[in-house]
Order: C-alpha cells, then structure tokens, then sequence
C-alpha cells in the first residue's frame, strides 16, 4: 500500500507534507484567522463606545453652554438669568458669569424682557457692584427691554446690591430680604498661641502690613481703620440703594441698618414691589409667557477643579484668617 505524499515548496527545496500535517496546518491556519477577526470585532467595540462615551460628555456639556429655546419659530420670550448662591469672582455667581449671561439675554432679538431671578446670602461688594453697573447700562443700550428682579429664598446685601438696578423687584411673601451692611470678620488665636507655648515671629516692611493679622494682638488703631473702611464702603451700599428705589423708600433709620425682613415687609418699606414669581412676571408684566435660561453654566472640569482644589483652599483661608476682605453680608 502507497501513501500519497504532498509537497510544499520552499525557495527551492521541496517539504512532503503528510495528511495529518497539512489537517495540522489548515487548523492553524483556521484559528489565526478567527483570532484576527476576533480582534477586529473587539477593536470596534472599543472604537464605538469611545464614541458612545464622548456623545454622552457632548450632550452633558452643550447644555450647559446653550440657552433653552424650546420655543416656537419667531415666538417672543423672557430671558432669565440666575444670580445664585454667594457672590464671589470665583463662585456661579461672579460678575464675570452674570454680567456674560445678561449681555447674551439682552442681544438676543427675541428678548421681550429680562428676569435677574436672584437667591443669594451676599457675597463681595466689588462684583455686586460690578453686576449693578452692567444693568444700567445695558438698561440704556436696551431702553425697550425691561429687567425685573424676582426674589426667591433670600436677597440679601450684595444680593439686593443686584437688585435694586432693576426696573422692579418682585418678591415671595416670605422671601428674606434687606441686610444693607457690610461685615468683616476673621479669627484670633493669640490666646491659643500663649496656652501652647507659641511664640509668633513676624518680620514686615511697613508698620501696618500685619493689620489683623490673626496671631497677633488686636489693636485699636486697626480696628480704627478697618471702622472706616467699613463705613465708607456701607455709604456707598447706600447711595446705590437709594439711586436704584428713589423715592418708593420709606423713611426708617433700620433699612440701613443691615436688619432684614420678609417679602411683604419689605414691600411696606419699598425695598420690592410687589408680590410675584418668575412665570407671574413673564406672563403678567413682561407678556412673553415663555421662559428662557440664559445663566452661564460652569462645566464638569470647571466643577470638579473647584471642589478639589478651590474649595478645599479657601476654606483652610478662611479658618486661618488670611483672607481678610470686606463683604456685604
């Protein structure tokens, strides 16, 4: 019996291939091939749900970045921006987001009229009155485009800063607002300091460069100074307050107190004008019934710098005193 024998050319050498070896070799052959294709298969799948993953980044961010339109062609609306939370250069609240926000609602044609709808504590009289000024002017550039202010939980001191550059505002009934002041505050650990044995060494060119400093002893001629300061910047708080409400204030030495009163208080006191929310404003007053968001959003990496760098910083700032400036509040 004979056995017949394949051959496999080389160059020029020929290898017999018997029929096990060449089963052998298409087996190989076979699983090298569904190995690339499982690769392939597998180099897709990643492919698209890289894609997928940065679809979905895409349509988190674009939110944020555009205004809410669900509108009908040609159809009017009511701009809104927020002022939330403190007012502060790096909060949701800066002038820099505020004053962009406002800036898109009143160019923006369809813009029947504006609502500054505010829920802020407060916060740095310099971006407070950054926002104030941007409202007046834009007020003049845009004289057919009226603003109100609608008041929801809180507007208080910088927050009503804001406020009363508005045509109007517009309040709930137990709205908190007022507290026209402003605070400086910090810590002292001088006596901490001697209990434990410390001794503070500080080195300064000029002699009031340590003012406050918060391991050292309080003087009266700092404090002197710092009372000036304050009641400087509070006048300036009250000059702005009363340029804005003119002559619906009511004469009351406590407005300027930095008291602060519910909604329909401060409606007797012609701190706001009447009773009303945002969609009452829209629809009653302004007459475009649909709202439109134009607040500057921050992005996930904006948020999420913040929260592991910013706020751990200025929160250890703060405990040690460091940051020593003036807010209404």
């Amino acid at each position: 019996m004979f056995f017949k024998r394949n051959k496999i050319n080389s160059g020029s050498a020929e290898f017999p291939v018997d029929g096990w070896e060449r089963d052998l070799l298409k087996e190989l052959a076979t699983a090298s091939l569904k190995e690339q294709r499982r690769a392939r298969r597998w180099g897709i799948f990643f492919k698209l749900l890289g894609f997928a993953y940065l679809t979905v980044l895409l349509v988190l961010w674009l939110p944020d970045k555009l205004p809410d339109t669900g509108l009908k062609p040609g159809g009017k609306h009511t701009a809104v921006v927020e002022v939330k939370g403190v007012i502060a250069s790096d909060s949701e609240a800066s002038a820099d987001k505020v004053i962009g926000s406002l800036r898109n609602a009143f160019e923006d044609p369809k813009t029947k009229g504006v609502i500054l709808r505010i829920n802020s504590p407060g916060g740095s009289p310099v971006q407070s009155g950054y926002i104030n000024d941007e409202i007046i002017r834009l007020k003049k550039k845009y004289p057919d485009t009226p603003v109100y202010a609608v008041v929801t939980d809180l507007c208080a001191s910088g927050g009503y800063y804001i406020a009363v550059a508005a045509d109007k505002i517009y309040v709930d009934k137990a709205s908190v607002v007022g507290s026209i002041g402003v605070l400086m505050n910090g810590f002292g650990f001088v006596g901490s300091m001697d209990k434990l044995g410390v001794d503070r060494r500080l080195v300064t060119a000029g002699e009031n460069k340590a003012i406050f400093d918060p391991f050292s002893p309080l003087k009266p001629t700092d404090v002197a100074h710092m009372q000036k300061m304050l009641e400087r910047i509070h006048q300036q708080f009250i000059d702005t307050v009363k340029a804005g409400r003119g002559e619906r204030l009511k004469e009351s030495k406590e407005i300027f107190s930095g008291l602060f009163w519910t909604g329909e208080e401060s409606i007797e006191l012609g701190l706001a004008d009447a009773l009303g929310s945002s969609s009452y404003v829209a629809r009653e007053v302004i007459g475009a019934e649909e709202l439109v968001d134009f607040t500057e959003k921050e992005d996930m990496l904006e948020r999420f710098a913040k929260r592991l760098g910013a706020g751990a910083t200025a929160s250890l700032t703060q405990i040690l005193g460091a940051a020593q400036t003036p807010a209404l509040r």
